[in-house]
């Protein structure tokens, strides 16, 4: 029973970290990377589907995108939505190749990035605890219903503690690598 909780908890914490990383590789930084704009969403035949499922992207070079949609009649659409992301790009369409130039990135911009990147960590960490929360909760139930003993609670919460500090340190580690690639010039 205990085992249980505690791999359940490993579990959800490591789906926050997964999905703090999925947010932080949204986060601009000096250089292009197709998780930039993959998640920009696309008007496809009446629908809004992410850019990664109408459109081979790739990237150029250090500040250049390239998205190349599988149909023609998709790219004004690509185009509108690029323009539309509030990611403050201009695409560049040259035949059904749309290319996306990067501009440099400003130290208030990075500084902004940076604040985001910061948010983001909060959020997991807050999840993080949700989870531990959720656990000891769980706990405290088997104790009421009288099938743990007292000792073994304190044990597991202690446990439970431990996998938290652990994820915690992972979501500042992760934050900290990711600022320094924002500011890194």
């Amino acid at each position: 029973m205990l085992e249980r909780i505690k791999k359940d908890t490993e579990l959800r914490m490591q789906k926050t970290i997964e999905v703090l990383k999925a947010d932080l590789g949204k986060i601009r930084t000096g250089r292009a990377s197709t998780g930039l704009i993959e998640h920009v969403q696309v008007e496809y035949y009446g629908a809004r589907v992410p850019l990664s499922q109408v459109a081979t992207i790739a990237v150029g070079d250090a500040r250049n995108l390239t998205i190349t949609p599988w149909e023609k009649g998709v790219v004004p659409a690509v185009e509108k939505a690029i323009l539309e992301c509030g990611l403050g790009l201009n695409p560049v369409t040259a035949g059904q190749t749309i290319r996306v130039p990067l501009p440099p990135l400003t130290e208030e911009r990075r500084k902004e990035l940076g604040r985001l990147a910061r948010h983001e960590g909060e959020s997991a960490k807050v999840s993080v605890r949700n989870v531990r929360r959720d656990s000891n909760n769980h706990l405290k139930e088997l104790l009421k219903k009288k099938e743990i003993s007292e000792d073994d609670e304190k044990h597991a919460q202690d446990i439970v503690q431990k996998i938290t500090d652990h994820f915690i340190a992972e979501v500042d580690r992760l934050v900290a690598a990711k600022e320094h690639e924002i500011l890194a010039i």
